[in-house]
């Protein structure tokens, strides 16, 4: 979901950085949350196991440049299901920045833009799980088709993240919707993958109830 250099540039990217900005605020807000609800140690035992996992997920996991952007495999929903979302926004923006400077330098002039890309249908994927998940029911216990759901709301989010941003920066001619377009059927082939991932995921932390109560997981992993 990199965003290539060169598409937003100069002016163009003040509105990066407010949307960014906006995403750190409400980032804040749900780390306010979690550390009131389970205290220092656990935000940061989970922000940073997240943060490992982001990691691996965008350097050791097959990536591919498609169009405007690179495909990866986030696995944005199976951070917010085992983590929460607040370590997972950390870890996604720790994740994203040491990437970037450890190994893709040219990529940080474009990081509010892929911060906002990645974080924003986090927050919507933290919102719709409060719709598609009944209140009584454990993350281990979702079925493939509420799995689909929130994979197809973060991978969706990114896809149309990433064209907008595209289309703000380099206009509408047909190389540029071409190369949108390729991306966007590119990303969406996750899909065929992360559900499937989410299920096992969850089928393992099933398997290991020893860590229901633990600091390490979000509680609704096994608490309703």
């Amino acid at each position: 979901m990199h965003i290539e250099p060169g598409i937003v540039t100069g002016a163009k990217l003040a509105l990066s950085y407010a949307t960014a900005a906006g995403a750190a605020a409400y980032s804040a807000k749900l780390i306010w949350e979690a550390l009131r609800d389970r205290g220092v140690l656990s935000l940061v035992g989970r922000a940073a196991i997240a943060t490992v996992a982001v990691f691996i997920f965008f350097e050791l996991l097959p990536h591919m440049a498609v169009g405007v952007s690179e495909v990866h495999f986030i696995l944005g929903s199976t951070l917010l299901l085992v983590l929460g979302t607040a370590p997972a926004a950390i870890g996604l923006a720790l994740g994203l920045l040491i990437q970037g400077a450890l190994f893709a330098p040219i990529d940080l002039p474009q990081y509010a833009m892929n911060l906002t890309t990645l974080l924003v249908p986090l927050f919507g994927l933290h919102l719709l799980s409060k719709h598609v998940i009944a209140k009584g029911t454990a993350y281990v216990d979702l079925t493939f088709k509420q799995c689909l759901a929130m994979s197809a709301t973060y991978q969706g989010g990114i896809v149309a993240w990433v064209a907008f941003w595209a289309f703000y920066g380099s206009g509408f001619g047909a190389e540029n919707v071409s190369a949108v377009l390729s991306f966007g059927a590119a990303y969406m082939m996750v899909l065929l993958i992360e559900p499937l991932a989410d299920l096992a995921v969850l089928a393992g932390a099933k398997s290991m109830r020893k860590l229901d109560g633990s600091a390490l997981v979000t509680p609704r992993l096994y608490s309703v």
